[in-house]
């Protein structure tokens, strides 16, 4: 299993911009709403995707889904794990929890960048 990450520490790390925020939810989840920064990508597009987005291998990386039971973000995880990502975590508490902490939310499409 992904080694997790609390609210807490990632609201920290988004803050300071010392992680890069992946949404596993898709479709149009994302528009509607994801966490401050977060980029866009499901288990299907990881291999496709990854390398143009997470160029680097070893940056700080949580990925997120809807709540705790929702196994998105464990599959995303992993598959970049097994593509040599090695500071993979997951926040299982899910957009659900961070909403529900009153946090803030961005929402619409986000341009394909790069990671951090």
């Amino acid at each position: 299993m992904t080694a997790l990450i609390g609210r807490d520490e990632l609201k920290a790390a988004i803050e300071a911009g010392t992680v890069v925020v992946v949404d596993a939810l898709g479709g149009g989840y994302y528009a509607q709403q994801h966490l401050p920064g977060a980029i866009p990508l499901v288990e299907s597009e990881v291999e496709s995707r990854a390398a143009g987005l997470l160029p680097d291998k070893d940056v700080a990386i949580v990925t997120y889904c809807s709540n705790a039971a929702c196994g998105n973000s464990e599959a995303v995880a992993r598959r970049l794990a097994t593509l040599g990502y090695t500071r993979v975590r997951k926040y299982r508490e899910g957009i659900q929890d961070w909403v529900e902490a009153g946090l803030p939310v961005e929402t619409g499409e986000q341009a394909l960048t790069s990671g951090r």
